[in-house]
């Protein structure tokens, strides 16, 4: 089909008289990483005197709030304290590393209440707040359940996971997340980069016969990638095309060297029939091509969760459904977030996000697919 409109700043062919919907996503974004202290202060007080209205995706609190956490890092305890006050539990993100009274009050409402999605709710809440005394409380709560435990799918220490951490059976706290977080930005052409999206492979898939591609190749060596703790590189291989469809993540081994070892996968109904890869080849080109490579600065931690266009290494993922980390499948530990690919930033007419983590012990790395 031929489209009589093309977006001005990026050229893609629309089917209307404007940005494209990455383009405008940028502009905004942009706008927002050029506010001044005052207007960044006018929309934290702003979002103070109208917290409740944080639950409505269409008030401009929503947006305010997740541009102010996202790009500016700028959610003060004022706020958090604000919330707390007027009871707002929604978005849980709120409460990243909120102030000891907002943390004692939490728990304390955590302790008294009887219903489940109250307690569901405090307790994402907690998770985000995640300091010793919450792992203390979420801890006791998983050793000595209350009756709203029964009306709940999961355990306490897996909603501690959507604040970046976990505990064991012991207390042991288990990091899930870095501290650290870069995006993945537009370079030049030929521009080198420690980071590299979207490498096609000669191997193909056991499923559809499609190019194997490596997703993600980061080398831990360069300086700003040395929070990951990695002294070589870092490889995700998977197909692009059975990714969404398989039964769990698709694993592969690394080795510091950047070999890899693609482990066998089963799609979701079992079959190990060949499906059809709806991959095109100028698609394949378009993962090839890309120009992204890894920012100059590090950013805020939420940095890729207030939009749909961001490409990230480190700090939060932006979990289309729930948060799900992945258990190592060598020894079991659950695996540690490392990125998320939009895959519509890569080649048009897809959707949904690849979430990568791995498995430094084992030299693991996990790769599944959410989407709407």
């Amino acid at each position: 089909m031929h489209l009589k409109y093309h977006c001005p700043n990026c050229g893609t062919p629309l089917g209307y008289d404007g940005l494209c919907w990455r383009c405008k996503a940028e502009k905004e974004r942009s706008k927002v990483l050029k506010w001044t202290q005052e207007q960044i202060t006018e929309k934290q007080e702003a979002l103070i005197r109208n917290v409740q209205k944080l639950s409505d995706y269409a008030e401009p609190q929503f947006t305010d709030f997740w541009q102010l956490l996202s790009y500016r890092d700028a959610i003060t305890p004022q706020i958090q304290r604000a919330a707390f006050a007027a009871k707002v539990f929604y978005p849980s993100e709120l409460y990243y590393h909120a102030p000891e009274d907002v943390r004692d009050g939490l728990i304390a409402l955590l302790l008294d209440t009887r219903d489940a999605k109250e307690a569901s709710d405090l307790m994402a809440c907690l998770g985000m707040q995640g300091d010793d005394k919450t792992l203390e409380i979420l801890l006791e709560l998983e050793k000595n359940p209350r009756p709203w435990r029964k009306k709940l799918y999961v355990d306490p220490s897996v909603y501690a996971q959507c604040g970046g951490w976990t505990f064991d059976k012991e207390g042991q706290r288990i990091p899930l997340n870095f501290d650290t977080c870069y995006p993945m930005v537009q370079g030049d052409i030929g521009e080198t980069s420690p980071a590299r999206i979207g490498m096609v492979r000669e191997d193909t898939c056991q499923h559809c016969g499609g190019r194997m591609v490596d997703m993600l190749v980061l080398d831990g060596r360069e300086e700003r990638l040395k929070f990951l703790g990695l002294n070589g590189i870092l490889t995700a291989t998977c197909c692009p095309n059975c990714v969404g469809f398989l039964k769990g993540p698709a694993f592969n081994r690394f080795t510091l060297d950047g070999g890899v070892e693609i482990f066998p996968s089963e799609l979701f109904d079992g079959s190990s029939e060949q499906i059809d890869c709806y991959v095109r080849q100028e698609d394949y080109a378009a993962l090839t091509e890309n120009l992204f490579v890894l920012g100059k600065a590090s950013v805020p931690l939420f940095y890729g969760n207030a939009c749909e266009d961001v490409n990230t290494i480190g700090g939060f993922a932006n979990w289309i459904q729930d948060w799900e980390y992945t258990a190592c499948p060598d020894c079991g530990k659950p695996m540690k977030y490392l990125a998320q690919i939009q895959w519509d930033t890569l080649m048009d007419g897809t959707e949904g996000t690849l979430y990568i983590e791995f498995c430094s012990d084992c030299q693991i790395v996990s790769m599944q697919h959410q989407q709407t």
